[in-house]
């Protein structure tokens, strides 16, 4: 069997993401900073296949101890990992928060890196060939206003993997990035649904993107049939221009 670690796995994309991975016979480990009705109903249904534990990715100080001293440790293989946790900042340039900035620093970017540190280290002690996939956002590519500081993580994410897939491609691990476009989840809720509109009628298919469309797309950049792609920033975003 399969195990996939998810970060932000307690709703949203992530949530679709634990679902998707579950049916397909994958043992799922998920984090996210707060339990929910979703999170204990996946736990009932699939028991020992399903692991969650409260964590905060901005606490980058305690990930070695807080998860990958008894949660993950290398004696368990992982063969996937996603970085789907994030926080946005929308605010523009000259209004920015040190604090605010540098924790969504911690939670979109420092936090990845140094997940990516321990696991690719489990991935060697395991001898697994394993995919690292990482949830970008269209606003690193095409820009919205208010979104520059949220932009700069997913933009340092994508490069991040870009480069990590040069380093560890000879030992078979891969590293793409899926870059969404805006979808109905908690992170957009605050926008008016004539901000969304506006939005949408940017993209090609004039609507929002379906988050099982990017959850099955990650899924398969983790599987077999993507054993050669590697690099790569796929979009998944109705086409936005």
């Amino acid at each position: 069997m399969k195990s996939v670690f998810i970060t932000g796995g307690s709703r949203g994309l992530g949530l679709e993401m634990s679902r998707k991975f579950l049916s397909e016979g994958w043992r799922v480990f998920t984090i996210s900073r707060s339990e929910s009705n979703d999170i204990f109903k996946l736990q009932a249904d699939y028991q020992e296949w399903f692991r969650h534990k409260c964590f905060d990715l901005s606490n980058t100080d305690d990930l070695k101890e807080g998860l990958f001293k008894s949660f993950i440790p290398n004696e368990t293989p992982i063969h996937a990992v996603i970085h789907n946790a994030a926080i946005a900042y929308d605010d523009i340039v000259t209004n920015a928060k040190y604090p605010t900035l540098e924790k969504m620093y911690k939670v979109n970017v420092l936090s990845p890196i140094m997940i990516n540190r321990h696991l690719i280290r489990n991935m060697l002690y395991n001898q697994v060939k394993g995919s690292f996939v990482s949830v970008s956002s269209v606003s690193s590519a095409t820009g919205y206003k208010g979104l520059s500081m949220y932009a700069s993580t997913k933009g340092a994410l994508e490069a991040h993997s870009k480069n990590l897939a040069r380093e560890w491609g000879p030992r078979g691990i891969r590293f793409n990035c899926v870059v969404p476009g805006f979808m109905e989840t908690e992170m957009s809720k605050s926008l008016t649904q004539e901000q969304k509109n506006k939005i949408y009628k940017r993209t090609c298919l004039g609507k929002e993107t379906n988050i099982k469309s990017v959850s099955d797309t990650v899924f398969f950049l983790c599987g077999d049939e993507s054993l050669t792609i590697t690099g790569q920033n796929i979009h998944v975003d109705s086409g936005t221009i």
